[in-house]
């Protein structure tokens, strides 16, 4: 059981360090049950201070991967070094914003908040931020900083697939078993089933967030989109946010969009098996459902987002209206059922078809 000043430490993380670097998995955080929201928002935390090392490029790589698999041997058990109380101390010259700074300063206390859960929380949370560093690595090691025009890509369909797993498929699981843990409605759930369901859910998430920064990714000299289905319509990386290549870059990324859809359906099939009993869980669900959808209907729509210098998102005032309709939505599976095929409906509308191997 939770003693009220580390109720009250856990509170302060989770409306103020955690708001400050979340935009909308914080939403998810602040409905979720008592129980799950603990454990979540701790697996969230350390999982979110672990990036924030990663992706600070100023900082050599070599530094980054021995400071992620310190906070992992951490999180783990296995080493107590104090090289946790520096990090912050490392990146105090650095380009980070202020509140990833108080974020890196809060990754001792939630460590220690960690050592507070259940043996089966706790396991369960080490469980998932142990491979969600392991994707960090994969980002490390396949990404390091590159001269200007230089672009690194993988290598084929499958490997992007291992890499959304290890960075987002592997939270629907822990989601999945936490809620499971916790909450009494769900005992009929079919355990191994609906992880197979959240980990396409978690798949759906980031495939969409790939999608969304690929002008972001191609400054850093990053190409998430595999070499092979770049090939397969005649081009290379560099190509990608070329004009001269448009009508090939559309067809990489329809058939992307396309299998991010896919895995959207499952996702469709594990909230609708959410009961309405568990309203707080279920609605957890909704909202990055729909965000998701929404963005990769705005992402079919405007084909060409990828020349532009701001990556595609959904406005603030969207947001707010989708929570207020969300409410009786949820409520509904009737109401749920129809805002969610309309999502699907205007995704696949909105859809280039895919062209032939031709330049334009």
């Amino acid at each position: 059981m939770t003693s009220a000043p580390e109720k009250d430490v856990l509170n302060k993380l989770l409306l103020e360090t955690l708001k400050g670097v979340s935009r909308s998995f914080y939403l998810s955080l602040r409905v979720l049950p008592t129980p799950v929201r603990k454990s979540v928002s701790l697996a969230y935390l350390i999982a979110r201070a672990m990036d924030t090392i990663c992706d600070t490029e100023v900082l050599s790589t070599d530094l980054r991967l021995g400071l992620i698999r310190s906070v992992r041997g951490q999180v783990q058990g296995l080493t107590t070094d104090g090289s946790i109380d520096r990090i912050a101390t490392l990146y105090e010259n650095t380009n980070i914003t202020a509140n990833e700074m108080t974020l890196l300063r809060s990754l001792p206390i939630a460590l220690s908040l960690l050592e507070t859960l259940p043996h089966s929380d706790r396991g369960l949370v080490r469980g998932v931020v142990v491979t969600l560093s392991h994707g960090m690595e994969i980002d490390l090691v396949t990404f390091p900083p590159k001269s200007p025009g230089e672009l690194t890509a993988f290598q084929s369909l499958a490997e992007l697939d291992r890499y959304t797993y290890y960075v987002a498929g592997c939270v629907g699981e822990f989601w999945t078993d936490i809620a499971i843990l916790h909450t009494k409605s769900l005992s009929r759930w079919n355990p191994k089933i609906m992880s197979e369901f959240g980990v396409r859910f978690g798949k759906a998430l980031q495939m969409t967030n790939i999608l969304r920064d690929i002008p972001k990714d191609i400054s850093m000299g990053r190409c998430y989109i595999p070499m092979a289905e770049l090939s397969a319509q005649g081009i290379v990386p560099m190509d990608l946010a070329s004009s001269s290549q448009r009508n090939n870059v559309r067809g990489v990324v329809s058939k992307l969009i396309a299998l991010t859809l896919e895995h959207y359906t499952f996702a469709a099939q594990y909230l609708f098996s959410t009961p309405r009993t568990a309203f707080r869980l279920r609605i957890a669900t909704v909202w990055p459902m729909v965000m998701g959808l929404a963005t990769l209907a705005e992402l079919a729509k405007n084909d060409w987002w990828i020349a532009q210098d701001t990556s595609v998102k959904v406005s603030r005032r969207w947001v707010y209206g989708m929570i207020a309709i969300s409410v009786p939505c949820t409520w509904s599976n009737t109401l749920l059922r129809i805002w969610v095929n309309r999502l699907f409906s205007n995704t696949r509308k909105r859809m280039s078809p895919i062209p032939s191997n031709t330049n334009e």
